[in-house]
């Protein structure tokens, strides 16, 4: 049996927010050491990633909390707190893609995400 000289595997569809408009996408190429926590962190936008090497805890706000891999997917809504993304004793490395609103840079604000009560009214 011969083996197809081209494959093709969707690893992730993710459906985005209506009317969710990029005008770039900068890609990041991220290390944790070994052991590093982080903490709860939010961003000003949607992240889709895969890790390269190593392994981490990773739990975003709502979802369950998994082990990724080499190879592993992930995305992280722009409006939720990614709980975890703790490097296991290994370390981890992972590409990180960030669809970014003309001019904006990707940010990152360290604690949970505002409740949607706490919002400030729109007048």
């Amino acid at each position: 049996m011969q083996q197809e000289p081209v494959t093709r595997t969707t690893l992730a569809d993710h459906r985005l927010p209506h009317g969710t408009a990029f005008d770039h996408v900068e890609v990041r190429r991220i290390t944790l050491a070994p052991s590093v926590q982080p903490g709860a962190h939010v961003h000003n936008g949607p992240v889709f990633g895969v890790i390269e090497a190593g392994s981490a805890h990773v739990h975003v706000e709502g979802g369950t909390e998994r082990v990724l891999r080499a190879g592993d997917t992930f995305y992280e809504p722009g409006d939720a707190t990614v709980l975890r993304f703790d490097a296991t004793d290994e370390g981890v490395t992972f590409l990180g893609w960030f669809p970014l609103p003309d001019a904006a840079s990707p940010e990152i604000a360290m604690g949970r995400a505002p409740a949607a009560d706490d919002a400030m009214p729109t007048v």
